[in-house]
């Protein structure tokens, strides 16, 4: 059993408390309170002036599977042959070695939980997983949740890999939202076909592993996650998911500011981000950190994310700060990238707070979340201290 002891513990969903302690047993998190009594056998680490929060939650990246400092050998993200892909599956490209640039940076960042997503070269590009971020022999080992969405893209990276490199279908926004629907309603014909006739071997369609991989998505298991800067990219996504009756999250949300209230009123969940670096595409032209401020007032579930592909992924808690520079309330920050992403990945029950019951996944601090000076000391996951600065 393991006591953490006198810290300022931010728990995210329940409030904070100054002097607190969490304790630790079996990887799990058993109590947390001002007054708890730590049993005489507990190892018991003295956190006093320091902080305690649950370890953040990346919604959105690609670390692993394109590995940093690698180039093409390790870059594993797009399978850019064809514009559907659904039977790409993110778990078989990730590389989980303890040295990986992206993995070994969310570790000493304290980001414990990320969702790695293919790339978005594909108008479907395969499914994403949810992982934890100490290194083990493999990456089925440190699963949370597998699979975790199905990646769709919408916008300029299919139309370019597709219209201008490849001089074929999709060319234009509406050929992107053609494909969609094409295979969603193969993959609903394909379901109700092997449901009709389960008891009729002979008549049964063969397995289609495209066609598989989307059937969790008709049937409501997992979401479509849309990467979509432009406002009217996510219009069409949301318009052919409710013509499907499917789940959707909308990520990057660039755009959000122009029609969050109508986002809301959808209920469609927004990853927002990247927001640290350029504006590399057109699309990305009204980037800036008044839209997370504006997505909450309106009522979105809000993430932010980093979509990193390497080391980057270290500045999530920055990304975070800066939408509280530009108005969006503090502690709806930290929710952000912690248990909001969680929600919206689906592991809530899991991560994104400190809650009796949870996974033990922490990050002790020398001060403010958010603040850009603050040190990560510590990190523990799975109740294992796996870094200590």
């Amino acid at each position: 059993m393991l006591a953490i002891k006198g810290g300022k513990i931010y728990t995210i969903t329940k409030g904070v408390i100054d002097g607190g302690t969490v304790l630790v047993d079996g990887g799990k998190i058993v109590k947390v309170g001002k007054r708890i009594k730590v049993p005489a056998d507990a190892e018991v680490i003295d956190v006093s002036g320091k902080v305690v929060m649950p370890g953040l939650v990346e919604a959105h990246c690609h670390i692993g599977i394109s590995e940093e400092k690698i180039g093409w050998a390790g870059s594993d993200g797009n399978e850019a042959t064809d514009p559907a892909t659904p039977h790409m599956r993110a778990l078989d490209g990730i590389k989980a070695n303890a040295n990986e640039g992206g993995l070994e940076a969310a570790l000493k960042a304290g980001i414990t939980t990320v969702q790695i997503l293919p790339g978005s070269a594909n108008v479907i590009g395969g499914t994403g997983v949810v992982v934890k971020t100490a290194p083990k022999v493999v990456i089925d080992e440190m699963v949370v949740r597998e699979p975790s969405g199905m990646k769709i893209a919408f916008g300029e990276n299919p139309r370019r890999v597709y219209g201008q490199g490849l001089k074929r279908m999709p060319s234009t926004r509406m050929g992107v939202a053609g494909v969609l629907r094409e295979w969603l309603q193969k993959a609903k014909g394909y379901m109700e076909k092997r449901e009709r006739l389960k008891d009729d071997p002979e008549k049964r369609p063969e397995v289609d592993l495209k066609l598989e991989a989307l059937v969790p998505v008709i049937k409501g298991e997992i979401p479509l996650r849309a990467h979509a800067h432009r406002a009217d990219d996510i219009a069409t996504a949301v318009r052919i998911a409710e013509e499907f009756g499917v789940e959707i999250s909308w990520e990057h949300a660039t755009e959000g500011h122009r029609i969050a209230e109508w986002i809301a009123e959808k209920g469609v969940p927004a990853v927002w981000g990247p927001s640290l670096g350029s504006r590399g595409k057109w699309e990305m032209r009204e980037l800036g950190f008044d839209t997370p401020r504006i997505l909450y007032e309106a009522g979105v579930k809000l993430a932010i994310q980093t979509d990193a592909t390497g080391s980057n992924i270290r500045h999530l808690p920055i990304a975070a700060g800066m939408a509280v520079k530009h108005g969006l309330p503090y502690e709806e920050a930290l929710r952000a990238i912690t248990i909001n992403p969680a929600e919206i990945l689906g592991v809530a029950d899991r991560v994104g707070s400190i809650e009796k019951g949870k996974d033990a996944d922490l990050r002790i601090l020398d001060g403010d979340p958010l603040e850009l000076r603050t040190k990560v000391e510590m990190v523990l996951i799975d109740g294992e201290i796996v870094y200590r600065a």
